[in-house]
């Protein structure tokens, strides 16, 4: 029961933390600006590589996470509060954006890309900094369970990623219809909860990463 419980725990935490951060709302906003030379099918083969590509960047990270902290020598307390750092960083940006979110060269470059789904719709847009930091943290949490508990929990975080690609695929491809119905303020305003919500969540690994800190004995004693 308790691998069943690490299984279905480590798939809410990491949708609810993933989802706000991909944010494939003002990725949609950003492929509707930078994808106006594309046919609707090669739009929507890029859709399909961005998101295999989101996918495959955050498995990567997360298996990676602790060989990540073990080299350059980052404690799991550490991991968390710079990982909430940056995901609250990120949230204060979506709560107040900047009036151009992509410089005018960038945004001229995309435009006459071929391929826009690595860059820029897969990074940094869907799996930017914050979702790696996320991933990474996640990692740096199931470090020291039982194997049979480890495994499940990397289960549950992978199918958590999996499932973010799949909602990532399905807001992008109804990017125009929801440009239509809800208009830019509308996609706007969905970004700004969103925002909040990252707010929340990393100010929640600062305080885990601090508690972990205080509590940590060897710290101290070092």
């Amino acid at each position: 029961m308790s691998a069943v419980h690490d299984f279905l725990l480590s798939i809410g935490v990491a949708l609810l933390a993933l989802l706000p951060i991909v944010n494939p709302f003002s990725t949609a906003v950003l492929l509707l600006s930078i994808s106006t030379q594309l046919t609707p099918q090669e739009r929507n083969r890029q859709i399909t590589r961005a998101c295999i590509y989101m996918a495959g960047i955050l498995i990567l990270f997360l298996v990676a996470g602790h060989l990540i902290m073990l080299v350059f020598g980052i404690s799991i307390p550490g991991i968390r509060v710079a990982g909430g750092m940056v995901i609250g960083v990120l949230g204060f940006r979506m709560l107040f954006p900047d009036d151009e979110p992509m410089a005018s060269a960038s945004r001229q470059e995309a435009q006459q890309k071929t391929d826009i789904s690595f860059t820029p719709l897969a990074m940094p847009s869907l799996a930017g900094p914050g979702a790696i930091a996320v991933v990474i943290t996640m990692s740096s949490s199931i470090v020291g369970h039982r194997v049979v508990d480890k495994v499940f929990a990397y289960a549950g975080v992978v199918l958590a990623i999996l499932l973010t690609a799949i909602a990532s695929w399905l807001v992008l491809r109804m990017a125009e219809p929801l440009r239509r119905v809800m208009g830019v303020n509308g996609v706007n305003g969905l970004a700004r909860i969103m925002g909040f919500l990252l707010v929340c969540i990393g100010t929640q690994f600062i305080i885990n990463g601090v508690r972990d800190l205080v509590l940590d004995t060897a710290f101290w004693q070092a």
